[in-house]
């Protein structure tokens, strides 16, 4: 049979149809035409964003909520550097995704021609894999390669450059068969070994972190844990891989730890780390284990074999993903005694009385250890808590009780100005989930722009923004090591509700914490994209440390 000739253009598109791709986030350019007009008619939803990084993280947040390469396509040069803060983010998060990114003309190259760019060079160590398509004939091929590296091993971004010609040029090619995740399982004896350690074990823990899980895997992790009362803890910023009302859930491995569940970890004789890679922020800069030979049996699941034995020498290492190991786990049995059973007891009751925001008082008018607990009260499980990186974001991470897989969205790479682009990247694929931002005044404006592109699609996000006018965690820092010389960490911020109200949204300005609970259900019922400007008094830098405090204790220890 003849294949039909269509353009590059074209057969990448069908090549997207093919794969499965429902969605992509794109700011257009002339680069990549051919690409837009083959979208015109296909059965693809198009978001469009007002700047590349945005875009790139939607779609990055779009591959974290369905562990499906999220797509992004983006204009060359300067268009294709913006978008670099979603790749770096794909990365160190280990999510799928796939960057298609115009490119001048083949017969251009290597004359330096308008917004050139070796996207090879430029997002080679960004990437899993960046290449450049040559032949309209060879994109069944290469989306077909690009859609297996994303997903497989340790997921992750794909890089791909379209030169501008190569879109219009005819080619009859037949299409690629839909691309199939590659899953590795654990063997029979390795599961046996495994119940044989926990067998012998005192003093386990679990730590659950990385990508490739699924609501069904951590449903079967549960019962594991249930079946041997066994304690369990998630690392930086993937608590949603547990559910948090669990009797033997202990916490969370991130910013601000809880130092009775560090001791805890330090203490067990037995780590069973599974999907995580335990890298410098869970890990409290590789202090929570010895490299390479850690002194507790560590038991290591991930599915990459590069991740096993790369910082820390396992015990038992066992190349599976999430969704696999712990299928395997339905299998193994518990000890008929359990000696750790009351530990986890005590380990559940420090983390609910650490994560009590009833307790918690600072300075200022606003009061956010209540406003948690206001939330707490009216928000629903189901809700999609969004964020970038800044201090404020503790008083989700310690507060919030994430107890559904898929409502976490937030950067293990410490990206500011991600919250808003990720609840728009969720409400696009999931309309009826409540979603909630938390950003901090320097965080929110990195990409506050897409605020734009949430009023443009009718997407009733709400943003809880957290004024307290300054970089405040740079400020923190800044006070620990240089107390009292202030410098470039002050802001002077516009009037956030009235930024909300320009775009055609919602917005309010919150300074007292009476005023909050009446505000979030004006800013939910009004059903637009919605802002709180929350004004935080600028002492209150973490939830239990302010500001002077941090200065005095620096200053006595230089005496």
């Amino acid at each position: 049979m003849t294949e039909p000739s269509r353009t590059g253009g074209q057969i990448l598109v069908d090549q997207l149809l093919i794969h499965g791709v429902d969605h992509i986030f794109c700011v257009p350019g002339e680069s990549y035409l051919a690409a837009l007009d083959a979208l015109h008619d296909a059965s693809i939803n198009v978001t469009v964003c007002r700047q590349e990084g945005g875009a790139a993280m939607m779609a990055e947040a779009y591959g974290k909520l369905t562990g499906r390469p999220g797509i992004c396509f983006v204009t060359r040069g300067p268009g294709a550097t913006n978008a670099s803060p979603g790749i770096h983010i794909a990365k160190q998060d280990s999510t799928p995704m796939i960057l298609f990114v115009g490119q001048i003309e083949r017969g251009m190259r290597e004359r330096e021609a308008f917004q050139e760019l070796d996207y090879r060079a430029a997002f080679g160590p960004l990437a899993k894999w960046a290449t450049e398509v040559d032949d309209p004939a060879r994109f069944p091929e290469i989306v077909s390669r690009a859609f297996h590296v994303a997903t497989s091993g340790r997921p992750g971004p794909v890089v791909i450059a379209l030169p501008e010609d190569v879109l219009t040029e005819m080619a009859a090619v037949a299409d690629a068969p839909r691309y199939q995740i590659i899953e590795t399982h654990p063997g029979l004896t390795q599961m046996a070994e495994l119940q044989k350690l926990l067998h012998g074990a005192k003093n386990p823990i679990a730590l659950l972190g990385g990508s490739r899980w699924s609501e069904t895997a951590v449903q079967r992790f549960v019962r594991f844990a249930e079946r041997f009362e066994l304690p369990v803890a998630c690392t930086f910023r993937r608590q949603m891989l547990f559910p948090a009302d669990h009797a033997s859930y202990i916490g969370d491995l991130g910013l601000g730890v809880n130092p009775k569940l560090l001791a805890r970890i330090k203490e067990a004789d037995l780590v069973l780390l599974v999907g995580g890679r335990l890298s410098e922020i869970p890990s409290q800069a590789y202090s929570l284990l010895d490299i390479p030979a850690p002194q507790q049996t560590l038991v290591h699941i991930h599915p990459d074999p590069s991740e096993l034995g790369r910082v820390y020498s396992p015990h038992l290492a066992v190349n599976a993903s999430p969704i696999a190991f712990t299928a395997a786990l339905e299998g193994v049995h518990p000890p008929a005694s359990l000696p750790w059973s009351e530990g986890t007891k005590t380990a559940h009751a420090d983390y609910l009385a650490w994560s009590d925001p009833s307790a918690i008082r600072t300075a200022g008018g606003l009061q956010m250890g209540e406003v948690m607990a206001h939330l707490r009260k009216v928000m629903p499980s189901d809700t999609i808590f969004c964020n970038g990186a800044g201090n404020f974001a503790t008083w989700v991470h310690r507060f919030w009780p994430f107890r559904e897989y898929g409502t976490q969205l937030a950067p293990t790479s410490g990206s500011m100005g991600y919250g808003v682009p990720a609840a728009i990247g969720a409400k696009r694929i999931q309309p009826d989930s409540p979603v909630v931002v938390f950003a901090g005044d320097g965080d929110f404006l990195m990409n506050g722009q897409e605020f734009a592109t949430a009023v443009q699609y009718d997407l009733p996000i709400l943003v809880i923004l957290l004024d307290n006018g300054m970089y405040g965690t740079i400020r923190m820092h800044q006070e620990r090591d240089y107390p009292g010389r202030v410098s470039a960490t002050m802001l002077k911020n516009p009037d956030f509700a009235a930024y909300a109200k320009a775009f055609g949204g919602y917005g309010e300005r919150v300074a007292n914490t009476e005023e909050f609970g009446p505000a979030l259900q004006r800013a939910l019922t009004s059903s637009k994209p919605a802002i709180l400007h929350c004004i935080i008094d600028p002492e209150v830098i973490t939830p239990t440390m302010s500001l002077t405090a941090i200065r005095e204790k620096a200053l006595a220890g230089k005496k």
